[in-house]
């Protein structure tokens, strides 16, 4: 294409000056003029002083084309690969699902009708689970009253949580499963009930009745109290029953009056120790 470009222009210069030559014209630097085109000097004659001050300039005489930098062609090469940035690959997180009981007895529970009357909304959820109805205020009426709690219920039972006899407490288990038997159930108390004591009586199908401190959250000190009939016992504050329904590989699901609930296997085991892994189970 250059060469083309350069060829066409001496083509034109060469016949100007032959014009030039033939016509006895003086030909003088051309200018451009506002339409881009070559202005051409009017003929003089060569006696003119002015044609003789003027050099003659020949086609080959004039300047050649400069190219522009937008006029050089370049040939094309292959293209460079041009790296297109790329948003990083979104980051999703699965949230683990929660491992399945491997047991999970069906116990339906209730909420307890009165402040400290959880042993009794237990053993009536509990007793129904065996086929067995029992009314929670008509079980906690049948309970007998002391201030020892191995003997009967400790203090109001619309007292405050949290207390220790003689004030406000509860009901420890052997009044509890003393009275279950009297519906005809085959109650037994424990004190000493392991884990895989435990965990045997639900692979059989047999919730159990546990006493722990709080909702199996906290976990307060024991205390002994020498109670009026001269018996030393182990109390807590925050003494409390739930039903243990099911197990899985680290945790334990528990039925809480009307609600069952996930504890960590070592939280509940802590909780439950406090007052010496006390239960009520079904006697064989």
């Amino acid at each position: 294409m250059l060469e083309l470009m350069l060829l066409a222009n001496l083509a034109i210069f060469a016949s100007l000056g032959v014009i030039a030559l033939s016509e006895g014209w003086i030909s003088i630097p051309g200018r451009l003029s506002h339409s881009g085109g070559l202005a051409v000097a009017a003929p003089v004659s060569t006696d003119s002083p002015v044609a003789t001050a003027m050099p003659t300039l020949l086609p080959t005489q004039f300047p050649s084309p400069t190219l522009l930098p937008a006029q050089i062609l370049i040939p094309s090469s292959t293209p460079t690969p041009v790296l297109l940035g790329r948003w990083p690959a979104p980051a999703f997180t699965s949230t683990p699902e929660p491992t399945a009981p491997a047991v999970l007895l069906d116990v339906e529970g209730h909420r307890q009708s009165l402040p400290l009357s959880c042993e009794s909304r237990s053993a009536a959820d509990w007793a129904g689970y065996f086929g067995v109805t029992i009314d929670e205020l008509e079980f906690f009426g049948r309970l007998p009253v002391s201030d020892n709690p191995e003997v009967g219920f400790a203090g109001d039972v619309n007292g405050k949580w949290g207390n220790i006899p003689p004030d406000s407490y509860g009901v420890h288990a052997g009044p509890v499963a003393a009275l279950l038997r009297e519906y005809g159930l085959s109650a037994e108390a424990r004190r000493d009930l392991t884990w895989d004591d435990l965990r045997a009586e639900l692979d059989a199908g047999r919730p159990v009745i546990v006493w722990v401190t709080g909702h199996v959250s906290t976990s307060h000190k024991a205390v002994e109290y020498a109670a009026a009939d001269g018996q030393t016992v182990i109390v807590a504050p925050f003494e409390h029953t739930v039903i243990v329904v099911g197990y899985a590989d680290e945790s334990v699901s528990v039925l809480d009056g009307s609600k069952i609930y996930s504890r960590s296997l070592d939280k509940f085991l802590e909780s439950w120790s406090v007052l010496g892994n006390m239960a009520v189970i079904a006697g064989p």
